[in-house]
């Protein structure tokens, strides 16, 4: 659908290989719901910057660009790629759009060109309810229509998702918080991919060529039976694990990139970088507290360069060069490098992202980063007196999504209506 995606070279095997079967299935719902709180941490900026108006315009350019994008990767991937219905509806269950339990997608599918969707919990409706009604308009409204046939057309360019019912709403404490048909048509008219998705299918993590999921591990391989209504991810084989954690941290990747491209319609280089940054420091810094509390790491140290090494903004190991060290890291020139996204924002000229990430294991730890703009170290101290929160994680943390406790589900077979 976008060209010819050209492979690089092979190369050095994931980071999240070492992690035991079961902490790769708390941490690939952990990622996308992390995934899902970029915006948290990127949107209150643009919004200070330019209003509300411009915000919404900000992110149906950066979802569009992005989301149709590692939808077409995750198909590939787990092995489930098609045209219909279920296609959709499996992309949607691992897509940082739609993070499980947080956004509580439900399915009906009455044949493979009709279905229905509902959301029993909306964690981002949550979030914006109580900044009222137009920016509930905003969201549910101005943003998911465009966003929502971007998504879908990557399956078939001739889908549409259609509300039945959606924010405000009437009365106000409905449930399902929303409900949408998609329906996929000869009579559409087939959607062309968009210029923001263009220019993100070009680039280095868009291309970025993952280890393929051997078939023989224990478990389950991929996603090409049956469409479930809920995924556990305790199923799936631990290879099938560190590929979905990988493509998951470049939906982020994806994310961060479209959203910079984005801005830079808009203002500067100067401005760009600064928002960028402000978002990156805020998602860091969340993310990291969750991942820690769910895989369980020490809160020194030791525990702090462990999770720099699996923070998703230093990952995936094909897209970011980097060698643990026991107490930090060392990045090398990467391909991340050669994209306006994330990796560019961290370094000896930027170690506020780096600070985040360990200051999230305790207040108390620090960062030394020294090197160039693209290879460098960076070491975990101690520090004698603990360090407030920044003030980009803290805005972050005002998400549902921040204390969202997830829980394990099991993965029942969807009857076609």
């Amino acid at each position: 659908m976008f060209g010819t995606m050209s492979a690089l070279p092979s190369h050095p095997p994931s980071r999240y290989v070492g992690l035991a079967r079961g902490d790769l299935a708390r941490l690939v719902p952990e990622l996308l719901l992390c995934g899902h709180l970029i915006d948290r941490a990127g949107m209150a900026w643009c919004i200070e910057a330019w209003g509300r108006e411009e915000m919404t315009r900000i992110a149906i350019e950066e979802w569009m660009g992005a989301s149709p994008v590692y939808t077409q990767r995750m198909q590939r991937a787990m092995v489930f790629e098609g045209d219909d219905v279920v296609t959709i509806f499996k992309g949607l269950q691992l897509d940082i759009g739609a993070p499980p339990q947080f956004m509580d997608f439900r399915y009906a599918v009455h044949d493979r060109w009709h279905g229905e969707f509902w959301l029993d919990h909306c964690g981002a409706l949550m979030d914006v309810e109580p900044m009222g009604q137009e920016y509930v308009v905003s969201m549910c409204h101005d943003i998911e229509d465009p966003t929502f046939d971007a998504t879908a057309v990557a399956t078939n360019p001739r889908a549409r998702m259609r509300p039945i019912h959606r924010p405000p709403r009437s009365p106000a404490d409905r449930r399902p918080h929303c409900a949408w048909t998609v329906t996929i048509d000869p009579s559409h008219s087939e959607i062309a991919p968009s210029a923001a998705t263009e220019a993100v299918a070009r680039t280095r993590a868009a291309t970025t060529d993952l280890q393929a999921v051997d078939p023989s591990d224990d478990g389950v391989p991929d996603y090409a039976g049956p469409l479930l209504a809920d995924l556990d991810f305790a199923t799936f084989s631990h290879a099938a694990l560190v590929r979905l954690a990988d493509e998951v941290a470049l939906q982020m990747h994806l994310l961060s990139i479209s959203f910079v491209l984005a801005l830079g319609r808009r203002c500067g280089p100067d401005q760009v970088r600064a928002i960028a940054t402000r978002q990156l420091i805020g998602s860091a810094g969340l993310t990291a507290s969750r991942l820690h509390r769910a895989l369980g790491l020490g809160r020194d140290v030791s525990g702090a360069a462990r999770l720099l090494a699996l923070h998703p903004a230093l990952n995936p190991a094909a897209y970011v060069a980097l060698e643990s060290t026991g107490d930090g890291v060392v990045v090398h020139r990467s391909p991340a490098h050669e994209d306006s996204g994330w990796l560019p924002l961290c370094g000896p000229h930027e170690i506020r992202p780096l600070q985040a990430v360990v200051r999230s294991v305790a207040p108390h730890l620090d960062v030394e980063v020294t090197g160039s703009a693209t290879d460098w170290t960076a070491r975990v101290v101690e520090r004698d007196a603990p360090v407030p929160e920044f003030e980009e994680v803290a805005v972050a943390r005002l998400s549902t999504g921040a204390g969202f406790e997830l829980t394990p589900r099991r993965s029942l077979p969807l009857t076609p209506l």
